[in-house]
Parts: structure tokens; sequence; C-alpha cells
């Protein structure tokens, strides 16, 4: 049953590594010329590395937004996962964590899918997809998978 509860719990905090590092780093579109993600879109002019800041448009601020509620949510998933584990009667069933973790999955998928559809408009055609891109797009399954596994747990002796 340890074992069982150390690797919910790992397979939580990977999600959520994931959800952070993919939202933090800068390395959503890449290419020879500079990188963009999330907040900033950087080239290297003369030499020199130049940022600028995100655009105003919706969408980018969506993709924003939703990235920044899946970690909120995941977090908070964590948080009444270890509450429920203390307080739940046996039997129960972990209902508020998964759906929350669930929620959290579900908020990265949608950024993603927007930033995929949209970031065309943003950046350049040279640009690829970069490394934070595919980690937010892997954390989004470790994220539903947990989220299941915690709708299905259920709080033994």
């Amino acid at each position: 049953m340890l074992l069982l509860l150390l690797g919910i719990i790992l397979l939580h905090l990977a999600a959520l590594v994931l959800l952070f590092v993919s939202t933090i780093i800068s390395v959503w579109s890449t290419s020879e010329t500079g990188t963009s993600d999330l907040w900033t879109n950087c080239s290297i002019v003369n030499g020199g590395y130049h940022c600028n800041p995100a655009s105003t448009g919706e969408w980018i601020q969506a993709v924003q937004a939703l990235m920044i509620l899946s970690i909120i949510f995941s977090c908070l998933s964590l948080f009444l996962f270890f509450c429920q584990l203390f307080t739940l009667q046996k039997g129960g069933r972990f209902f508020l964590t998964g759906t929350f973790q669930i929620l959290a999955s579900l908020f990265v998928m949608s950024g993603a899918i927007i930033y995929t559809v949209t970031s065309q408009y943003w950046v350049l055609e040279t640009y690829t997809f970069g490394y934070s891109y595919i980690l937010a797009w892997v954390a989004f399954p470790l994220a539903l998978i947990s989220g299941l596994i915690y709708v299905i747990l259920r709080k033994r002796e």
C-alpha cells in the first residue's frame, strides 16, 4: 500500500514539475534566430539577444491563463490528496482530488491546442515547436492518468 501511495505521489509530482517547466521556460517555439514562449519573443539581432514582451492578443493570454490554472489546480489537487488521506473515511474515494487533477489536465490540453492553432500568427514560419511545448503535451496524459487513478482509488486502513 505504501508503494502504491508513493507511486501516485511521484506521478503527480512528475506532472506538476512538467507543468512548471513548460510554463516558465521560454522554448515553446524555436529557430536558428531565436525562441518564443508564452511570455516573450526573443531573437538574435547583430550578435545580441533581443527580447520583446508577448503579444497582447487574446489567444496568448488565454494560453497563459490556462497554463497557470493547470499549475494551480494541480497544486490544489496534491494538497487535497494529503488532506483527504488523513481525513477521509475508510472506503472513501478521492473524487475531489481526482476532479481537480483532471481539470488541470484539461486546462493544459486546451492551452496547448490553442497555442498549436494560433501560434502561426505570432511566430515566424521558420520556427518549430520547442521542448517546453512538448513537455506541456507530455504533462497532459500524466495529469489525466493521475486524476483517473485518484478517482478510482479507495482509502484503506
